[in-house]
């Protein structure tokens, strides 16, 4: 493509649900996208889609996220595609739900790659080639303040996230680069609602005093001005809940 965009950003995770929607979203703000998906090509392919008929530019490139050199590859796509890197959204996650007495080990390493290894990788790169001025946004829980049974696994992943984060911050005094994470509370995305039933569906909508889910949208509104060019925001988690504590 050999394009020169004046904003540009990298979205992990950006064919499905809050990834999908970030994509759209700083699409709109005018930064060019590269949308990176794990496996499902046709979603990402339908992302793309919907930004350039939108007037806007992206490329979707598979990476998976704990591969350090298919991400290394990931960041290469960006810079000879659109001539440099803004904005990294790590938004790429697993999550699989049991009891600690019952959560299958296997499970356990499958989230530690995709949530742990993966924000490493990512922001190992993120923090070698994002241009000064720009931002490194990652993705938490608020389940981590809630304490939800059957989350601890999930959770304690994202609690890694959250240090990881916060110490990236302070590691890149100097750059004019900023680093934070959101964590949102329950949002309505086949990650979220997979396996749920109504009541409890029902049951975690009442919890936030605006007595709805959180949507894609809400969430890629916090993404796009932690993006934005406001720097004063930086080594913070942002609870995106609708006011659960």
């Amino acid at each position: 493509m050999n394009t020169t965009s004046s904003r540009v950003a990298i979205v992990t995770g950006g064919s499905r649900g809050i990834g999908r929607q970030t994509v759209e979203r700083l699409a709109a703000d005018g930064y060019a996208v590269v949308v990176n998906y794990a496996g499902n090509q046709a979603e990402a392919d339908a992302a793309v889609a919907a930004v350039t008929e939108a007037g806007g530019q992206a490329i979707a490139v598979r990476a998976d996220v704990g591969d350090e050199k298919a991400v290394a590859a990931l960041f290469d796509a960006a810079e000879q595609a659109f001539g440099g890197i803004d904005v990294v959204v790590h938004a790429a996650g697993v999550m699989i739900l049991a009891p600690v007495v019952d959560i299958d080990l296997d499970a356990l390493d499958r989230m530690h790659r995709t949530n742990i290894r993966g924000t490493f990788v990512v922001d190992q790169q993120a923090a070698r080639r994002v241009r000064d001025g720009g931002a490194i946004i990652n993705f938490s829980t608020s389940v981590l303040g809630l304490a939800l049974p059957g989350y601890a696994a999930y959770a304690a992943t994202k609690g890694a996230v959250e240090a990881v984060t916060l110490i990236l911050a302070r590691e890149l005094r100097g750059r004019d680069i900023t680093v934070n994470a959101v964590a949102p509370g329950p949002t309505a995305t086949d990650l979220f609602l997979d396996g749920k039933d109504e009541e409890t569906i029902a049951r975690m909508a009442a919890q936030p005093p605006l007595e709805r889910l959180g949507t894609p949208a809400d969430i890629a509104e916090v993404v796009a001005f932690l993006a934005g060019p406001g720097h004063w925001v930086n080594g913070q988690v942002i609870r995106a809940n609708g006011g659960i504590v």
